[in-house]
This record gives structure tokens, C-alpha cells and sequence, in this order.
């Protein structure tokens, strides 16, 4: 395995402490603090968000210790990167110390000017995914099988962004109430049908009685981590499987992931609850399903042939 180009330093620790405060800070308002925003504690959003955002600078920078040269671009895209996570980290806690909303809110200056640096550090963050997976489509990281991993996790990630586009897009309800001269104090919202506020699943709070595009921007951010693991497991075996082969697995896991991403966007779209899949979507699902099955076990199946005709051969 490739041993990365710069070590990720202070970067990287520097990540974790500030998104580590961030999550503290939640967690001890979840315990003391026992106010509710749209229908859930106050605490729990910028909770989430402290590590969701710290994970995913923390996988960016990791990322970026493998680009071949470039160390100045590096170093200023990682410390950027620990500014990001400060600014969301910020905005959420800021928000929920004020018991308001930290996206879709622009009810006053102070809530427009919070969203629009929330907005500027996440697209910050993805345009240095981009600029990183760039890079390293220029340079050499061995095995192909990891390469791949990166390089695809962050194609997915980049697909998932679509659900944030639609997410920020004014709702009927609140182009209704514009048009009846009402304004439109909030813009947007993670879900489809109801208002905001619901039922929702423990934890990440996504509807359970409405599409939530929360779900597909989920699995696509989180996809990277699934796919780099994936291609770290990969370099330690089975024997059986070949470069090609083990590439060929991140491949297929890597449009598994890009195939959920899409028929959860979809589902969302219809403003159907994940919980609560209809026909067509249990289809869709099942037809993913049996398709990467079919092509592991090919997969598999074409590893051993060739692995016992090779065998073969020297005998």
C-alpha cells in the first residue's frame, strides 16, 4: 500500500478538537437544555452536524495526504477545510442557543448572514473534494483498488449534492404564501409533503411520514467512508482476488452506492417516507440488490477460474 505523500499534521488533529467541541457543546445542551425545535430537542441537529462535518473534513484531509506534490495547495486547502467545520459548527450552535433553525431561515440579517456561511463552507468543503480527487487522478496511489475508492467515493458525493439543491429550493406551501403577499420568511426544507417538525426516526430525525431528502445526501456524503474502508479491506485479501478483481469489487460497490443515492433522491422526490417504500420503490431496490449480487459473483466466480488456471499452468 502506498504510504501517503505528507503526513495529515496539525490539520487533522486540529479538525478533530474543533469538531469534538462542537459535539460536546450539543451533547451537553441535549442533557440540560430541554427545549424543541421543529419536533426535536434544540441540541440535536447541531449535534449531528459537529460529526457528521468533522468526519468528513477529517476523510478530505486524509484524502489529500496522498496527492503527489502540490504541498502548498495541500496545506491551504487542509487548514480550509478546519475553517469550514468551525463555521458549521458555529452556525448550528449559534442557532440553537438562540432556539431557531440554522438552515432555510431568513426571518432576519442575522439568520440570512448565519445560512449563507453555513451554505459557502459546505460548497467550500466539496470544491475541495473535487480539487483533491483531481489531484490525485494526476498522481499514482497504490492499490488501484483504494485509488479507485477515493476517487469514486467523492463521484458519489458529489451526485448527493443534488438532494441539498432541491432541499434549498422554496416549497409550494411557501410559494403559495408568497404569493399571497406573505413573504417567505423560510426557504426550503428536508422534507416532502409535510411541513417540517413531524414524526421522525430516532437520531437523524428523518420523516416518517414524508419524503426527506436528508436520506439520499446522507448515504451519498457517507458513501466515501464506506468505499475507502471497503478498499482498505481489499488490500488485506482474500488471496483469491487479483488487482483487477479487487478493483472490480469498488466498482460495483461504488455504483451500489450511486444506484441507492438515486432511488432514495427519487423516493424523497415523491414524498414517500424511507421507512415506508412503495411498490415501485421495493422494486428498484430489489433490482439493485440482485444486480450487484450478480456481478460479485461474477466477480468471484471469474477470481477463481482464472486464479486455477493460472495454477494449472505452472503444473
Amino acid at each position: 500500500m502506498t504510504v501517503p505523500r505528507s503526513g495529515p499534521g496539525s490539520p487533522m488533529v486540529a479538525t478533530v478538537v474543533v469538531a469534538g467541541a462542537f459535539l460536546v457543546v450539543a451533547l451537553v445542551g441535549l442533557v440540560v437544555d430541554p427545549r424543541e425545535i421543529t419536533g426535536q430537542p434544540a441540541w440535536a441537529k447541531p449535534a449531528r452536524f459537529a460529526f457528521s462535518f468533522g468526519l468528513f473534513a477529517v476523510t478530505l484531509i486524509w484524502l489529500m495526504s496522498f496527492v503527489q506534490g502540490h504541498a502548498r495547495l495541500v496545506r491551504v486547502m487542509s487548514w480550509t477545510a478546519v475553517v469550514c467545520v468551525a463555521v458549521e459548527g458555529a452556525g448550528g450552535t449559534w442557532a440553537a442557543a438562540e432556539g431557531t433553525t440554522s438552515h432555510f431561515n431568513f426571518t432576519s440579517v442575522v439568520s440570512i448572514a448565519r445560512i449563507m456561511s453555513m451554505q459557502a463552507a459546505s460548497l467550500v468543503l466539496l470544491l475541495i473534494g473535487l480539487v483533491t480527487v483531481s489531484l490525485l487522478l494526476r498522481g499514482r496511489v497504490e492499490p488501484p483498488a483504494l485509488a479507485w475508492a477515493l476517487r469514486l467515493g467523492m463521484v458519489v458525493v458529489t451526485v448527493s449534492m443534488v438532494a441539498v439543491y432541491l432541499m434549498v429550493q422554496a416549497t409550494p406551501a411557501q410559494e403559495a404564501a408568497a404569493d399571497l403577499g406573505r413573504g417567505m420568511p423560510y426557504i426550503g426544507a428536508h422534507t416532502v409533503g409535510p411541513p417540517d417538525g413531524g414524526p421522525g426516526m430516532p437520531v437523524t430525525n428523518f420523516s416518517t411520514v414524508g419524503g426527506d431528502w436528508r436520506v439520499p445526501h446522507f448515504v451519498g456524503v457517507h458513501s466515501l467512508q464506506a468505499l475507502i474502508l471497503l478498499g482498505l479491506l481489499l488490500t488485506l485479501g482474500p488471496r483469491l482476488l487479483g488487482p483487477r478483481h479487487r478493483t472490480a469489487l469498488v466498482w460495483i460497490a461504488a455504483a451500489c452506492c450511486l444506484g441507492l443515492t438515486g432511488i432514495l433522491t427519487w423516493q424523497a422526490h415523491r414524498g414517500q417516507p424511507f421507512t415506508s417504500p412503495d411498490g415501485a420503490t421495493g422494486f428498484a431496490l430489489a433490482a439493485l440488490v440482485v444486480a450487484v449480487a450478480a456481478a460479485t459473483t461474477t466477480t468471484f466466480f471469474h477470481a477463481r477460474t482464472s486464479g486455477r488456471s493460472v495454477r494449472n499452468e505452472n503444473t
